[in-house]
């Protein structure tokens, strides 16, 4: 089947469940990845895991938005399918463009890592934590270039059909982070003890091995080796690299406003109380699980939709779209029914529900989940109305949509309802969900009024 040729709404819905599944679980399994650091670095000690948290919260992030910067290149792959001419000579140009952006962002963001110490101090950190997590930031920012680049390799690939190979080379990846964790933190296979420091090498082996396997895979798969995609690296193409750019940063500052009103949450709740903090944390990683599969949805939904735009199909992209935003929230009602029937379930994932000593951190975390469980329908719509748009290449309005939606409704009203309501913790959340909800209803809107808006090329 080709972008651009007629399908039944049938059809749609299986093209896009082929994308969405190995790409969610992919999704799933990198959170396993991160995952096992944690339990390694847990048997350290408390400093240690704190040092590690604070760490990985700036180095995510980092890596984060420039993985969605240079993520656009999904789009421009897409369309160049979709549109069938030089199809071949176009996609390894945008891939290309993709590595370059990678690098020199990738450059940028080691330097901020550089800087984590002065950040951690400057926002009031324990100095002995403040000091560990600088010399663990300084050995994890090398992986911030293979990470990006991997990411852009992932896009590429999966806009060519191949998917599954997401889900295997983070599969193989939970493996590669689980033996490097265990020989560097603690010195097994003849390696020293290396601690804490251990473990953020072990991430930089790990982020390696994943850029290393996607170029395995462009020279093994024999349908990737006809695109050439690593040909004529040094060849710059200044107006596709301007391309990316345009699309993808936006996309980074959305994921910077949405990952920064999570971020700000945690710091309000803290200041209310320690037990509540706790329940925050772990009811946020609770529908963080359930959100992998939307955000896996919504990168089908990018692809699908970017087919139809390049094959310059209005209706095919408007099914597309349309599939996907069905999909992520039938999706979401079905988490949230879960969370609303079994929240106890969802949280012996992470804590003992009936151990006495974490009572009040657990008796937070349940109130909290029933906000998340009626925010999950607003988180997973948005989130795919957002990859849908992205087909379009539309990201700078959606940019502004959730710099409004999460800052001036969500995080105002958890300021509001956190410290000047008796709901405290309980306001919070639900500033987040406002926040959602008000993203969810205007990227909808604007999904539905897309040729209204101009959004879709003449045919």
């Amino acid at each position: 089947m080709h972008a651009g040729e007629p399908v039944s709404t049938r059809a749609e819905f299986a093209a896009t469940l082929r994308l969405a599944v190995p790409l969610a679980l992919a999704n799933l399994l990198q959170m396993l990845v991160h995952a096992i650091d944690v339990m390694f670095v847990a048997r350290l000690g408390e400093n240690e895991l704190a040092a590690a948290s604070l760490s990985i919260s700036i180095f995510g992030l980092v890596m984060w938005c420039l993985s969605g910067l240079t993520g656009a290149v999904a789009a421009l792959v897409a369309a160049e399918l979709g549109r069938r001419r030089h199809a071949v000579r176009e996609v390894r140009r945008s891939a290309r463009m993709g590595l370059w952006l990678a690098a020199v962002s990738g450059l940028a963001g080691m330097a901020l890592c550089l800087a984590g110490e002065q950040f951690m101090r400057a926002t009031g950190q324990d100095p002995q934590v403040a000091r560990l997590a600088d010399g663990f930031l300084k050995i994890i920012m090398w992986a911030m270039i293979p990470m990006i680049a991997a990411n852009v390799l992932r896009n590429v690939i999966s806009a060519l059909g191949r998917p599954v190979f997401a889900t295997a080379i983070t599969g193989l990846a939970l493996g590669v982070s689980a033996l490097t964790n265990y020989a560097f933190v603690f010195g097994h296979f003849g390696f020293p003890a290396w601690g804490l420091e251990g473990s953020a090498l072990a991430s930089v082996v790990t982020s390696l091995f994943i850029f290393g396997a996607y170029v395995a895979v462009l020279f093994g798969d024999r349908g990737l080796r006809r695109y050439r995609l690593l040909g004529r690296l040094w060849r710059p193409e200044w107006q596709r690299l301007r391309d990316l750019v345009r699309i993808g940063g936006p996309i980074a500052l959305t994921i910077l406003a949405e990952a920064g009103l999570f971020s700000g949450a945690a710091f309000l709740v803290g200041r209310i109380g320690p037990a509540e903090l706790a329940g925050h944390t772990v009811a946020l990683q609770v529908a963080a699980i359930a959100f992998q599969i939307p955000f896996g949805i919504a990168q089908a939904a990018t692809i699908r939709v970017g087919y139809f735009y390049g094959a310059r199909d209005a209706a095919g992209a408007g099914r597309a779209g349309w599939v996907a935003i069905a999909l992520g929230s039938s999706f979401m009602v079905v988490t949230a029914g879960t969370i609303l029937i079994a929240p106890g379930l969802a949280l012996s994932l992470y804590v003992d529900p009936g151990d006495p000593a974490k009572a009040a951190m657990v008796g937070f975390a349940l109130q909290y989940l029933i906000v998340a469980a009626a925010f999950q329908l607003f988180d997973g719509t948005q989130a795919v109305a957002a990859g849908a748009l992205r087909g379009l290449q539309d990201t700078r309005v959606p940019m502004w949509i959730a710099l409004f939606g999460y800052w001036a409704a969500g995080f105002a009203i958890a300021i509001w309802l956190g410290f000047y309501t008796p709901l405290e913790g309980l306001g919070v959340w639900i500033g987040l969900a406002a926040g959602l909800v008000v993203v969810a209803a205007l990227l909808l809107w604007r999904w539905n009024a897309r040729e209204r808006l101009g959004l879709m090329p003449a045919a």
